[in-house]
């Protein structure tokens, strides 16, 4: 006897399959099965079989829940699976052959243990997808399972069909691509990277016209759908398929991503002059202009050459920008003034851009360089310090790379980008100059620390950003929803504001919602939002940008004694951030503060030297509960 998670939930035995009805005992059935092997509190349980409004006598009605489906257990002769009460509350025990879920789970890690054999894992990741029968729980009719489980083992789906068109395209493979490309653009219109590979794979198969009108397609349904532009890489691909450049072969020894690493090209290609060979269109990070036109320098300049690698581009432009008028002025002034005299190995002008995950740091250095790119003839490169997966990358492979886009000398100076640098070592060896031929680049740094040692060792000047202020966050909102709509309704524009704690990040995902929802009131918006603003400030059909994904992100890159600190502050009261003076430390001493505030997530107050922004504090209380649920023990 197997179960069925994955489409209807459902009980299968060799060709015979069982689906349920829509009852509560199917409602804790899913939810035991999606935490198989753990223990599930009965407080999570009743959530999920009653939603957030549950019963007086729930505790009981759980039990008999229970009962019920030991019976149906019995009736089709499930052995060798059964519901244990255990303290707190209970637990189902499952493997692979008796649960799809782990099956598919199963399936994918041995799939990516065959990443040097690319037909063996296309092979497992197609068995593994097989699994799927429908759409997810459907006859499940838990509020609870549908939110905060079903996105979840959707991405986990998405990212396996991914895998599988990335293998696809890498064995030249594009018409069999096709066939799960166009039902993947369809079927989930806003995710990006099912265009990209789309548009590849009708290029490479002779189909350019085609190829240029999937591309507007989709940048019009990106702008009129959520008001952004297309993924830089997206981008980059269009103007590849203008110029008609060779994408290089399909084969698979040819440059492809795998887990987010670039394979290289075979060595005919590499020996190509750099202006030659193409972007890889995996490539996910540099950008080009959203008009299409080429990154070349003036006459006299350095031409920043089309980055022949997925971390450093042309400076992209920022839709919308609004707010940081004072930083901005001040930002593009220190850059534009004259060079500090010196001695000849004196450093660059360096820049730093700090505060909290999702402040708006990149916007800003963004911005402020398209500013200013008069002051720059040599032209401007944003060079990101982090991988897609969060990973730092090395100073010698960024200084390698930069070293290659500005490899022809010329007159001027150029505008570095250093973007999520995560501490001052991976910065140190970039600042002297990149080559002794021309004069020195000016260097901007964004990053969450504050990067004191850095500054205090080369010099520099730091601008910290903070959250947005009223007028501010209102002119995001009139920014991306138009006049119309939010004059309509000011009171309620600004209440949506305070939800989101001025944050800007929170702002953009609020926006980017409400403009797939253009009838929604926001006096509506404001009751929506209200009931859950972490659960509602996230993309759908793109779960990774998300507040909660955002907080996730930082809290992982802390030590894990910092990180277990900054959770104590957050579910404290205030006054554990209060100064006590040198003779009463509290629970969490002073110098961990301090390096919690160096890592963005303490703010100066008041009240007292430091406060937590609601949102964080909120997420991470929000974090906790959700642990202690599930791992509730009596």
């Amino acid at each position: 006897m197997r179960f069925q998670l994955l489409g209807p939930l459902a009980l299968a035995d060799g060709p015979d399959t069982v689906v349920l009805q829509p009852s509560k005992p199917a409602n804790l059935l899913a939810a035991l099965l999606l935490n198989a092997n753990s223990t599930v509190s009965a407080e999570y349980l009743q959530r999920a079989v009653w939603g957030e409004e549950q019963p007086a006598t729930a505790r009981a009605a759980l039990q008999t829940c229970v009962l019920r489906l030991r019976r149906l257990f019995a009736k089709h002769g499930v052995t060798g699976t059964a519901i244990e009460a255990v303290p707190g509350g209970y637990r189902i025990t499952a493997e692979p052959p008796t649960l799809d879920l782990l099956g598919f789970r199963d399936q994918v890690r041995r799939a990516a243990g065959l990443d040097r054999d690319p037909e063996a894992e296309l092979h497992a990741l197609r068995d593994a997808l097989a699994l799927w029968q429908g759409a997810l729980l459907a006859n499940v009719r838990s509020e609870v399972l549908h939110r905060d489980e079903v996105p979840r083992l959707a991405e986990e789906r998405l990212r396996a069909v991914e895998r599988v068109c990335d293998l696809l395209l890498g064995l030249g493979r594009c018409g069999e691509a096709l066939v799960d490309l166009w039902t993947a653009t369809r079927v989930y219109p806003g995710h990006e990277r099912f265009h990209e590979q789309l548009i590849e794979a009708l290029y490479r198969t002779g189909r350019q016209s085609q190829a240029l009108a999937e591309y507007r397609r989709v940048k019009g349904f990106l702008l009129e759908e959520l008001g952004v532009d297309p993924s830089p890489s997206l981008r980059r691909l269009e103007l590849s398929i203008l110029r008609g450049e060779d994408l290089g072969s399909a084969g698979p020894d040819a440059s492809r991503v795998i887990r987010g690493e670039t394979v290289p090209l075979p060595a005919a290609a590499a020996a190509a002059p750099a202006s030659s060979v193409a972007v890889p269109v995996t490539a996910p990070a540099a950008a080009v202009p959203a008009g299409g036109a080429s990154a070349v320098a003036p006459a006299g300049g350095a031409a920043l050459a089309p980055a022949a690698v997925s971390g450093v581009g042309p400076v992209p432009a920022v839709p919308h920008f609004t707010g940081r008028t004072a930083e901005a002025a001040a930002l593009a002034a220190r850059l534009t003034e004259p060079a500090a005299a010196g001695p000849e190995d004196h450093r660059p002008l360096t820049v730093l851009v700090s505060g909290a995950p999702g402040i708006g740091k990149s916007a800003l250095a963004q911005h402020v360089a398209r500013l200013v790119r008069d002051a720059f003839p040599a032209g401007q490169l944003l060079v990101r310090m982090t991988r897609a997966d969060g990973e730092p990358r090395t100073a010698d492979e960024v200084a390698a790379e930069v070293a290659l886009a500005l490899r022809e000398p010329g007159e001027g100076r150029a505008l570095l980008i250093l973007d999520d640098v995560v501490d001052a070592d991976q910065v140190r060896p970039l600042l002297p100059p990149v080559s002794a031929d021309g004069p020195e680049p000016a260097v901007v740094v964004t990053s969450r620390m504050g990067l004191g040692g850095l500054i205090a060792t080369h010099g520099g000047w730091v601008q910290r950003l903070t959250a947005f202020t009223d007028a501010e966050s209102y002119a995001l909102l009139l920014a991306t929803l138009g006049a119309e709509r939010v004059e309509a309704e000011p009171r309620a524009a600004r209440q949506l504001a305070v939800l989101c704690g001025h944050f800007p990040a929170a702002l953009r995902i609020l926006t980017a919602r409400l403009l797939t929802r253009p009838g929604l009131r926001l006096a509506d918006a404001v009751d929506w939002l209200g009931d859950d603003p972490l659960a509602r400030l996230t993309l759908t059909d793109s779960p990774d940008h998300s507040v909660t994904g955002l907080f996730d992100r930082a809290l992982d890159r802390l030590d894990p004694r910092l990180s277990e600190a900054f959770t104590h502050l957050a579910q404290g009261p205030p006054e554990l951030l209060a100064d006590r003076g040198p003779e009463d430390e509290g629970p969490v001493p002073e110098a961990v503060r301090e390096q919690l505030a160096d890592a963005g997530l303490l703010e100066d107050g008041p009240p007292g030297p430091y406060r937590i922004h609601d949102l964080l504090r909120a997420h991470v209380r929000r974090t906790a509960r959700i642990r202690d649920r599930r791992t509730e023990k009596v």
